[in-house]
């Protein structure tokens, strides 16, 4: 999973990019734009990918197999894992989401993996991005 905030961090525009694999297979990729200004952050570029990448396993139904999300994000898989509590901000709506959405899988994990190896959810990010500044600017 992978997100971006730009131009600036909170309040750009903040979207988010993931990847689905099975078997060491790519079976699904996505990507979009939660919105731009006031309340966009990192964070919840974060939560929004991993909300539409769960919803996307259900979708698929795969939630009797196990899951594992990969993460460049501390807070998040922290979060997730119930070592950090969320306190608030600007993701609390996502993180309610996703705290929810992960009810609905057998046996899911989530692991932290450095910036370097999510180099392809951060391109999916860049993309809507892109996208997004293409046709909304001049």
């Amino acid at each position: 999973m992978g997100f971006v905030s730009e131009p600036v961090n909170p309040n750009g525009v903040a979207t988010y990019g993931f990847t689905v694999y099975r078997n060491s297979d790519n079976i699904m990729r996505g990507y979009g734009v939660v919105g731009e200004g006031e309340g966009m952050s990192n964070n919840l570029g974060e939560y929004a990918a991993l909300c539409e990448a769960l919803k996307t396993l259900i979708r698929l139904n795969l939630t009797g197999e196990e899951v594992v999300v990969k993460s460049d994000s501390k807070l998040l898989v922290n979060q997730m894992n119930g070592v950090w509590k969320c306190h608030g901000g600007y993701y609390i709506s996502k993180y309610i989401e996703a705290k929810e959405l992960v009810k609905s899988f057998k046996k899911i994990r989530f692991i932290w993996i450095p910036r370097e190896e999510n180099s392809e959810a951060d391109q999916l990010s860049r993309r809507a991005y892109e996208e997004y500044l293409s046709s909304h600017r001049k």
